[in-house]
């Protein structure tokens, strides 16, 4: 994963993933999931029911403008609760979303409601997946969720599927319990594609070789609040000194980690480890914004 020193460097590139994800959203849902009359879980979902409710009765309101009318009251929420830049951008995510929805056409590739349903589930994962991996989301239903993941502590995908229910009941109540089967296999797939990208609940310990350990341990520190240990070292091909620092972290703190490695050690060696469990304090997100709020007292 490449790490932009340069600030317009670094926004220019979360706009590329904001941009990204927007037009595999709107890929997902006008080329897979509406022409197998399947459903997309959040407010992408809720769209499609209304704009499939509406058909009967002469209303053909595209579902983009459905997306962005939800997502103002779900932004009012993730101001308070998530922060305003992750809102900022979200809500600038979900804005693209809505426009690539109405510009993208609708045709049928999959042309089989099983294939409509799989694949459409699986871009719509991947477009959650790639914004929350970056430190932000679609908006919708995915700024809902988040805030339930700092609550219960309970996986993106998991709390997806549940908060998903009344969508996948609703289509088969209004539509038919076909729909509602097919609907079940999106939002399964769209969920487990969301836990393998982003998975910030999972815990993994990295290893860091360095030359400068002080500064190196001092930005880490800085970025992600988290204890590190220094062990003076030496390397056998040369036998020069150096120092391997220990951190562990929450998967979505990778990327912040290796930025502050990088910022002053470019020649640093990071090894990245799968950690299985923990003990002994481990703070989660709300107890590191209080830890930085105190230190900024």
């Amino acid at each position: 994963m490449s790490h932009l020193k340069n600030p317009r460097l670094e926004l220019l590139w979360q706009f590329a993933v904001m941009l990204a994800s927007a037009v595999i959203a709107a890929i997902a849902l006008n080329e897979f999931l509406i022409p197998a009359d399947t459903f997309s879980g959040g407010v992408n979902g809720i769209a499609q029911l209304l704009y499939s409710a509406g058909k009967p009765l002469g209303l053909q309101i595209n579902t983009g403008y459905y997306i962005l009318i939800f997502n103002i009251p779900i932004a009012v929420l993730g101001w308070f609760k998530l922060g305003h830049r992750f809102t900022i951008m979200s809500f600038a995510t979900a804005f693209l979303t809505s426009m690539a929805a109405v510009i993208v056409p609708s045709v049928d590739l999959a042309h089989n409601p099983l294939l409509g349903a799989l694949f459409g589930g699986i871009l719509t994962g991947i477009s959650i997946g790639i914004t929350m991996r970056y430190g932000f989301s679609t908006g919708g239903f995915d700024i809902i969720v988040l805030v339930l993941e700092r609550v219960t502590g309970r996986t993106v995908g998991s709390l997806m599927f549940i908060t998903n229910f009344a969508i996948i009941m609703l289509s088969g109540i209004l539509f038919s319990w076909e729909n509602a089967l097919f609907t079940i296999i999106s939002i399964y797939a769209s969920t487990r594609l969301v836990d393998l990208i982003h998975t910030r609940h999972q815990k993994l310990t990295a290893i860091i070789i360095t030359t400068e350990p002080t500064a190196v341990s001092a930005a880490i520190q800085a970025a992600i609040l988290r204890g590190v240990t220094i062990i003076d070292s030496k390397g056998a091909y040369r036998g020069h000194p150096n120092a391997t620092l220990l951190v562990v972290l929450s998967r979505y703190e990778l990327y912040a980690l290796q930025g502050a490695v990088s910022a002053h050690d470019d020649h640093a060696f990071v090894d990245i480890l799968n950690t299985v469990d923990t003990s002994g304090l481990f703070m989660n997100e709300r107890q590191q914004a209080a830890q930085r709020q105190s230190l900024q007292k």
